[in-house]
């Protein structure tokens, strides 16, 4: 049993830290994974949009579309028939591209039970405190992303779900439960 409490010896920073290395982890792993699929299914949208003087959508915020939607976050498209929601890992096949919902699962497992452990975490529950820490990192990219990744304002990740799903309960009880596995391992 530990002598101080964790709050006592939380981490903040190395939470912070390690949510904020999950989020980008996250999104350069389907960046780099999914790029090439997303460029070739944006071309022929993005050639009638550049034909009638549009801007085309560029390949980083479709990504980011797909990395949403590994969290079930939706991308909203404003159409002339109204707005539509889509998931777009949902919409799919199945195959590897319903593997992305496991990359925001991972991370923030990892970063949890990482917090945990730099937090000397030596009771699960401890490390739970500790491991859900790391959406201090993760909430503001979350937010900051769903921004960055609105196409024009007609195209864009839910707000809604995007923010708390997104960036408050995968953080939050997926940290909790990867500074769980690492409070358990610190006993």
């Amino acid at each position: 049993m530990s002598t101080s409490s964790i709050t006592d010896r939380l981490p903040l920073g190395a939470a912070a830290g390690t949510g904020v290395a999950a989020y980008l982890l996250g999104y350069l792993l389907t960046y780099v994974w999914q790029s090439g699929s997303v460029e070739e299914r944006l071309a022929g949208y993005n050639f009638v949009t550049e034909l009638f003087g549009g801007e085309p959508i560029a390949v980083w915020q479709g990504v980011g579309w797909l990395f949403y939607n590994a969290h079930f976050v939706d991308t909203r498209i404003d159409a002339l028939g109204g707005t539509q929601s889509q998931n777009f890992i949902a919409g799919s096949d199945g195959g590897s591209l319903a593997l992305l919902y496991l990359v925001p699962v991972v991370l923030l497992l990892a970063a949890g039970l990482l917090t945990a452990r730099l937090g000397d975490a030596d009771e699960p529950a401890d490390g739970a405190t500790a491991g859900a820490a790391v959406a201090i990192g993760y909430f503001p990219l979350a937010l900051i992303g769903r921004f960055l990744f609105s196409y024009q304002g007609s195209a864009a990740p839910d707000l809604v779900t995007g923010v708390l799903l997104a960036g408050l309960v995968y953080p939050l009880v997926l940290g909790a439960v990867g500074g769980v596995i690492g409070g358990a391992v610190g006993e």
